[in-house]
């Protein structure tokens, strides 16, 4: 649940700022009639993103085990990668957010009404389509063990969050260090992904795409229980299991150890050489 809160309220904070920032330059600028077709964009956005998932729910039960284990598997692939991208690309320009969404909405306007809707879908919907697809890979995963509920409620109250505190950022009750925050919730993220990335490996062994099922690592089910609510909470967190296979192990290990060196190592030059980054208001 708390990795599906954390990815609810990482992306509702970046789709929300994003919002903040288009809406409050219209705002400031005296442009407040193109305030309807950036609301159409967002709420164009969110659709899909609704569609998008039910898309992948229902469409999914009129296929084969097989066939769902590696769609599953797949998709919790491409979810990793595209949160990968997500957070090593909001470390990079979390400072620049704003300058490049007032460049962006200044060419809109100039361009006409479908502009401004089109540039507020786009900046909404990637996060709302990246939202989607992690939080669909955890529900299956949660219904693997049992319940599917908790990966949503964990969602939709990072979603929650989000929009509470995108509201403050607007109304200028809030502030905070949009580099630090986005560093700290990014590596949280990546520990998060490696454990989605594991997780579709196995669909994919049990779809037979990858071999090697019947080769487990280690077995600490007595141990760790996977009903149990420390077995439950690992699971939710970081999709643990008690008796991985040796695949899932390896890739685990060779997504984790270099994506979050990578990620961090930026951070420790940054904070030597770089200027104090911006804070959102």
């Amino acid at each position: 649940m708390f990795g599906n809160y954390l990815i609810g309220l990482r992306e509702g904070l970046e789709a929300g700022l994003v919002v903040c920032i288009l809406v409050a330059y219209l705002v400031k600028t005296g442009r407040r009639d193109a305030l309807k077709p950036v609301w159409a964009g967002v709420a164009a956005a969110c659709t899909a993103a609704l569609a998008f998932g039910a898309a992948l729910e229902f469409g999914s039960q009129e296929l084969t085990f097989e066939a769902q284990e590696a769609l599953g598997g797949s998709l919790s692939i491409v979810a990793v990668g595209l949160v990968t991208w997500m957070v090593f690309w909001m470390r990079r320009t979390a400072r620049h957010l704003k300058a490049e969404l007032h460049g962006k909405l200044e060419a809109a306007l100039q361009t006409g009404t479908a502009a401004l809707v089109l540039t507020a879908f786009l900046a909404v919907g990637r996060e709302g389509l990246e939202t989607a697809l992690f939080v669909w890979t955890s529900v299956r995963a949660a219904a693997d063990t049992g319940g599917s509920a908790a990966p949503v409620t964990g969602a939709l109250l990072g979603i929650a969050s989000a929009v509470a505190l995108s509201w403050l950022f607007y109304r200028g009750a809030l502030r905070i260090d949009l580099s630090r925050f986005f560093t700290w919730t990014g590596g949280m993220l990546v520990v998060v992904a490696a454990g989605v990335l594991a997780y579709g490996v196995h669909d994919l062994q049990e779809a037979r795409i990858l071999g090697g099922l019947p080769d487990t690592a280690f077995d600490i089910s007595t141990t760790i229980p996977p009903d149990s609510w420390y077995g439950t909470l690992l699971k939710g967190i970081f999709n643990f299991q008690p008796d991985p296979t040796v695949l899932q192990v390896v890739v685990w290990a060779l997504y984790l150890v270099p994506v979050l060196t990578l990620f961090l190592a930026p951070a420790s030059r940054q904070g030597r050489r770089a200027p104090a980054p911006d804070t959102a208001r």
